[in-house]
């Protein structure tokens, strides 16, 4: 994960992502890079606009501490089919960076 951190770092940053950049910031951080990991970051960040991943990401909207009450409040199978979604959702956007690690 903190290979990802490091190139979103760089491109937050307008900073060229290369191999020496992402090792320099993990550095920076007192960890060891692993270089096969860096290596596989570069190579398949290469080809992805990282801007049109970003906008196209799905952003976890905050969720209401305590039960829900009133005319609002969803019946509860609804509310475990959402959560069930929301769940299948994250595990495919965690599949999708595994790749990278392999």
């Amino acid at each position: 994960m903190e290979y990802v951190f490091a190139a979103l770092l760089l491109h937050k940053l307008n900073k060229d992502i290369t191999e020496d950049n992402v090792v320099n910031v993990i550095k920076a951080t007192g960890v060891t890079p692993d270089q096969v990991k860096v290596k596989a970051l570069v190579a398949a960040l290469s080809e992805v606009n990282i801007d049109e991943a970003l906008k196209a990401a799905p952003i976890a909207a905050p969720q209401p501490s305590g039960p829900a009450s009133g005319p609002a409040a969803a019946p509860t199978a609804n509310k475990e089919e959402e959560e069930k979604k929301e769940e299948k959702k994250e595990e495919e956007a965690l599949e999708g960076l595994s790749a990278l690690f392999g």
